[in-house]
C-alpha cells in the first residue's frame, strides 16, 4: 500500500518558516492582480518571477490567492462545525479525503485568503487507498457524527470512485454514521447547487453562493497537522 501523502523531500526547505512573509507578500500581490480582472496565469508568472519562488511555491500562492471579492463573500459563508448538529452535509469527496490524508501524513496544509485548508498533493484520474487512508476516514466520520446525514459526492470518471464507496459504506456501518455515497459524472455541480451545508476547499465550488465547512480544517485542529497559514 502506498506510503502515504506527507511532504515533498523539498517541502521543508520550500516552507519553512522563514518563507512565510515572502509567500504570503506574493498571495497578496497575485490577489491583487486577480481583484483587478488579470489573468491568473501571466498574473501568477508575473508574481512569481518578482518574488523568485519555485514551482511548487507557485502552486502553493494559487491555491491561497483569490480576488478581494471572493475571499469576504467565501469566509461570510463559511459555518463552524457546530453548524453541522441536526443538519445534513454533503461532502465533495475525494477533495476531503485527500486534503486530510495530507494532514494526517504531515504534509504541507495551507490555509488561504478564503480560510479554507488545502493541501500540494498531485493526483491524477485516479485514487489509491493509502497508509492514512482509513484513519482519515474514521476521523471525518467523528468529525461528522453530529450531521443528520452525510452525503458523500464522488466522481464516477476518476478510477475507484466505486471502491471508494464502498469502503465509504463498511466504515460508516462499522461507526453507526448516517452516510450515502453518490458516484456521479458530475459531483462538483450537484454541490453547487445543494441547498444544504457542504463540504469542500474548490474555488468554483466555494463561489456558488453555498454555505460551508472546512472538514480539513478541523482534522488539522485535532493532529499535529503542518499547517501554513498564506491568508
Amino acid at each position: 500500500m502506498p506510503r502515504g501523502r506527507g511532504p515533498a523531500p523539498e517541502d521543508p526547505a520550500l516552507f519553512a518558516e522563514a518563507q512565510h512573509a515572502r509567500l504570503r507578500s506574493a498571495v497578496a500581490d497575485l490577489s491583487w492582480l486577480l481583484t483587478r480582472g488579470y489573468a491568473e496565469t501571466s498574473s501568477l508568472k508575473l508574481v512569481g518571477d518578482r518574488h523568485r519562488l519555485t514551482t511548487r511555491q507557485r502552486k502553493a500562492v494559487r491555491h491561497c490567492a483569490c480576488p478581494d471579492e471572493a475571499a469576504e463573500a467565501r469566509r461570510a459563508r463559511r459555518l463552524p462545525m457546530s453548524a453541522l448538529a441536526g443538519a445534513p452535509l454533503h461532502v465533495d469527496g475525494f477533495n476531503a479525503l485527500i486534503v486530510g490524508e495530507s494532514v494526517l501524513a504531515g504534509g504541507v496544509v495551507l490555509v488561504g485568503r478564503d480560510g479554507a485548508h488545502r493541501d500540494l498533493a498531485s493526483w491524477q484520474a485516479a485514487w489509491r487507498r493509502v497508509s492514512h487512508s482509513l484513519l482519515v476516514i474514521d476521523a471525518l466520520g467523528a468529525a461528522t457524527a453530529h450531521a443528520s446525514e452525510v452525503v458523500w459526492w464522488l466522481d464516477r470518471p476518476v478510477s475507484n470512485s466505486g471502491r471508494l464507496a464502498s469502503l465509504l459504506r463498511e466504515r460508516a456501518e462499522a461507526g453507526g454514521w448516517r452516510w450515502r455515497c453518490e458516484v456521479v459524472w458530475d459531483p462538483d455541480g450537484a454541490l453547487m447547487a445543494s441547498p444544504h451545508v457542504v463540504a469542500s476547499a474548490d474555488a468554483r465550488i466555494l463561489d456558488a453562493d453555498v454555505r460551508w465547512v472546512d472538514l480539513p480544517g478541523a482534522l488539522a485542529a485535532d493532529h499535529d497537522a503542518w499547517v501554513v497559514p498564506l491568508g
